[in-house]
């Protein structure tokens, strides 16, 4: 059984604030079929500790802003820097340092699982995004 709505509602609504932080290799994998303990991870990476948490802290806001509030189950890793767990029942989010991101590699562990699509809300060409009028 893949993710649930709600689960891919949060993934991508993670995913938006953590591109819009400048976030890289941004991907959701659907562990659903894998795991009976959440439905999708969302991995994102950063150059430094910093933006690590900046990223952190944008998906955190972002996801109490939906109109079913989301607040985070548990949080692991925020006094280094280097990889955040941010569990939301669903949606389990890794924001890791790029250097733990190479080494660690969650891409490659989870292979086997399908990925959820994500496109970048900034990188959709204005006349893909229906504010051009085609006249």
């Amino acid at each position: 059984m893949p993710a649930t709505e709600r689960a891919i509602e949060l993934a991508l609504a993670a995913a938006q604030a953590a591109a819009d932080k400048k976030a890289n290799d941004i991907v959701i994998i659907d562990v659903a079929d894998q795991l009976v303990i959440t439905d999708a991870f969302l991995v994102a990476s950063a150059p430094n500790e910093r933006q690590v948490q900046a990223i952190v802290d944008a998906i955190e806001e972002a996801l109490l802003q939906l109109p079913e509030k989301a607040k985070p189950m548990r949080r692991e890793g925020e006094r280094a820097g280097r990889w955040v767990l941010l569990d939301y029942v669903d949606l389990v989010v890794h924001v890791q340092h790029s250097e733990e991101r190479e080494f660690y590699a969650l891409d490659r562990l989870w292979k086997d699982c399908p990925t959820i699509p994500f496109v970048d809300r900034d990188l959709v060409p204005a006349d893909l995004d229906g504010s051009l009028d085609a006249s």
